[in-house]
């Protein structure tokens, strides 16, 4: 007989696969001049960072439903604000590339994540350039590389808006584990976007008042309430998802869910948006690429169970694969933690408005469900 908790499991990586689709289909919908029309992307983002900062308030402020982090003026100036800085860009870049490509060739091009979070955390100096993982670096180009030249409606500006984002994103990872993750703080879902969502909201203000504003005509703009409202909490609920997800699986779980999540995606862009045509050369660089990311998570597997000695207890296995399988591609590296190969620069699941830092210490601790 089926248990109560696979059965959650399983419905929790359901709700996650959901609204992770859903959040980006219903994105490009409402940016898109063909359907919705609002080509605004940062109101848009906007609208979500403050959403998500008013709910998260209220949460922690009235509700009382977690507590604050102890969150000193230095922390927040030399941490959060550069962090909220390259969420926000990335977040701005990403929507905007909904404008110029299809939610299929977006997809695809979001294989270069662990691409560019390596060469981040190259520059950066928390990882060192190894022959193996380079050359996985080369395969995942290489079919990246394929599958642009298989699209069909190929746009050089929006592809370059992706890409730019992919890159904010990967150094927004990369200072998560420099910046905030080495001085042992991390944040829950609430509380981190309590700090991150108002302050990536006022960085996407200037860019907002310089580039949108001017354009905004009340009389040409659809807004619709609950269009909006909608759209702001399921990218709301995204975040919560998230977090069941990774307080129940492990990490091959959630990269095979991933894994489905891109391919459903994929497919279900298609048949909404019917202008968006998947070619022969696009499966097939997709696939190569894919193939790369596969390879560079059996070597970081391999060297997750190579760190893990015979005496390591079930709890202690179990964080290190939690570590490894961080959602947003950075160790866990409290002090006195261990630090294997560059760690997990691999961003498992890769999702809008997601801007929060998983502990394995506060997953490992939840109580179980009766």
């Amino acid at each position: 007989m089926i248990s109560k908790q696979l059965v959650l499991t399983y419905l929790y990586l359901l709700v996650y696969i959901l609204l992770s689709s859903g959040v980006i289909l219903y994105n490009k919908w409402v940016l898109s001049p063909k359907y919705f029309n609002f080509p605004l992307p940062i109101t848009l983002t906007m609208i979500h960072m403050g959403f998500s900062g008013v709910v998260s308030f209220f949460l922690i402020r009235v509700f009382k439903v977690v507590s604050p982090v102890k969150m000193t003026f230095e922390i927040y100036a030399t941490c959060v604000i550069p962090i909220s800085a390259f969420f926000a860009a990335s977040l701005w870049f990403g929507n905007t590339a909904y404008l110029f490509i299809s939610v299929a060739f977006i997809q695809m091009l979001k294989a270069l994540m662990p691409v560019a979070t390596f060469v981040m955390a190259v520059l950066c100096g928390t990882d060192k350039l190894k022959c193996d993982l380079f050359l996985n670096m080369l395969l995942v180009s290489f079919g990246v590389v394929i599958s642009s030249y298989g699209e069909i409606h190929f746009n050089i500006v929006g592809t370059m808006y992706q890409v730019t984002g992919i890159f904010a994103e990967a150094l927004r990872l990369v200072l998560t584990q420099v910046l905030l993750q080495k001085k042992g703080l991390t944040l829950n879902p609430i509380t981190s976007l309590y700090y991150i969502a108002p302050c990536s909201f006022m960085f996407l203000f200037v860019p907002w008042y310089l580039l949108e504003m001017p354009g905004m005509e009340v009389s040409q703009i659809k807004f619709n309430f609950w269009i909006f409202f909608s759209n702001a909490l399921c990218a709301l609920a995204l975040n919560f998802s998230i977090f069941l997800v990774i307080g129940r699986t492990g990490a091959v779980t959630i990269r095979v869910a991933g894994v489905l999540k891109d391919w459903i995606l994929i497919a279900l862009s298609t048949v909404i948006f019917p202008e968006s045509t998947i070619t022969k050369l696009n499966i097939i660089g997709y696939a190569i690429a894919l193939c790369g990311v596969v390879m560079y998570n059996y070597l970081k597997a391999k060297d997750v169970r190579s760190s893990q000695t015979p005496g390591d207890s079930i709890t202690e296995r179990t964080s290190k694969d939690l570590r490894s399988s961080n959602l947003y591609g950075v160790d866990d590296n409290s002090p006195g933690g261990k630090n294997g190969r560059g760690g997990s620069h691999q961003e498992l699941i890769i999702d809008e408005e997601a801007p929060f830092i998983p502990s394995a210490k506060g997953l490992l601790s939840r109580p179980k469900p009766s």
